[in-house]
């Protein structure tokens, strides 16, 4: 359980700080110590399911997220992340289904499987909070609005921008599906 314990704690710092969270923040949300959480996110100290549950939500993200890669040998855990380890993000009510592909968090990006359903919209623009995206339409058409310009973009597509307000929208009736990448991690 150390290497589990250890990608854990290393997720949890990963998301922490891309969401901008102190350790302080996290701790009161959490009821527990500052030193504790550390000793978490240095894998020195192990969660209990409950505590695990109460980072997620504070996170923004499904406590499964942690155990994507449990079943994996300790060797390829962090390294590889097996295509049934994959967990689901979103709901097809949402529009807007995504699994993430990074065997890791710790990394200094990230790497997304996004599938748009058909009519799914972003609701607007989205706020670039100092990242850079990329990503390459494998199947379908989306409109992609980077900065008030839009691009429609088919299979073999691929873009990349940097700290720009964006929006999407799938106004086919087909799905979209692209691997998007974003630095540094959101997830």
């Amino acid at each position: 359980m150390a290497g589990m314990t250890g990608r854990i704690g290393a997720d949890i710092r990963a998301l922490r700080k891309a969401r901008g969270i102190t350790l302080q923040a996290l701790c009161q949300a959490v009821g527990r110590s500052v030193g504790w959480l550390s000793q978490v996110e240095r894998g020195m100290a192990e969660p209990s399911v409950r505590d695990l549950g109460l980072i997620a939500d504070r996170l923004g993200v499904s406590i499964s997220l942690f155990f994507r890669s449990a079943s994996q040998c300790p060797e390829e855990q962090g390294i590889v992340l097996r295509n049934d380890e994959r967990v689901p993000i979103g709901s097809r009510e949402s529009g807007l289904i995504e699994e993430l592909l990074s065997p890791s968090l710790s990394g200094s990006f990230e790497m997304i499987r996004s599938v748009f359903e058909p009519g799914a919209d972003s609701g607007g623009p989205r706020r670039p909070r100092g990242r850079e995206n990329g990503g390459f339409v494998i199947s379908g058409r989306l409109t992609l609005e980077i900065d008030g310009a839009a691009f429609k973009l088919g299979p073999g597509d691929s873009f990349q921008f940097v700290d720009a307000e964006y929006a999407w929208r799938n106004a086919t009736d087909e799905r979209v599906v692209v691997i998007w990448v974003v630095s540094p991690p959101v997830y």
